[in-house]
């Protein structure tokens, strides 16, 4: 409830703040994804987040409760990842419906680099038994060169807004980013 009032509290103060959408002139399609590992003691599974943009514009970001307790850091963001993953083939496969398919891998940028090391290597059958199937999956998908993982700085990540306490310059900024702009300025 507490969060809630603190959303209310942040729409009330800001009722000029909107989402722009621009043209960019292509079609590029990229992601933001984080996860909160074992924040809380009381309900120990991770919350995924993630963000994606179609032409520079937030098309959809959401934030999900993981179905399993992650043992590590690295096994959560995997996990994040695997449904970043997911969320992206959809769109990727809506823009090809509507005669729009990208052209070149689509990036799901994540600050997380054992997760990335282990999407991009099946030979870690020791420590990733508990996420074959979310291996294999993406494995697929990075050879078929439908996706890539670029790192990304913790600086630069946007997903970070909605899995961390930051500060109020990094939030400013991050709605810049994220297109959410004062609909009254004028341009």
């Amino acid at each position: 409830m507490g969060a809630v009032m603190r959303i209310l509290r942040y729409l009330k103060v800001t009722p000029s703040k909107g989402l722009i959408f621009f043209k960019y002139g292509h079609t590029n399609v990229e992601g933001y994804t984080d996860v909160d590992w074992a924040v809380l003691v009381i309900g120990t599974r991770s919350t995924s987040r993630y963000f994606t943009f179609v032409d520079g514009n937030l098309i959809t970001l959401r934030s999900k409760k993981q179905n399993i307790v992650s043992r590590s850091s690295a096994e959560a963001e995997y996990h994040g990842m695997a449904q970043g993953v997911c969320k992206l083939l959809w769109l990727r496969r809506l823009l090809g419906d509507l005669g729009f398919e990208p052209h070149k891998p689509i990036d799901l940028y994540c600050d997380n680099n054992a997760a990335i090391v282990i999407a991009y290597n099946l030979v870690q059958h020791d420590r990733t038994k508990h996420v074959e199937v979310d291996r294999y999956f993406i494995k697929e998908k990075l050879d078929a060169e439908i996706i890539s993982f670029p790192f990304i700085s913790f600086e630069y990540q946007l997903a970070d807004v909605l899995t961390k306490v930051v500060s109020t310059s990094v939030f400013l900024n991050s709605l810049d980013k994220l297109g959410m702009r004062d609909i009254f300025t004028p341009t």
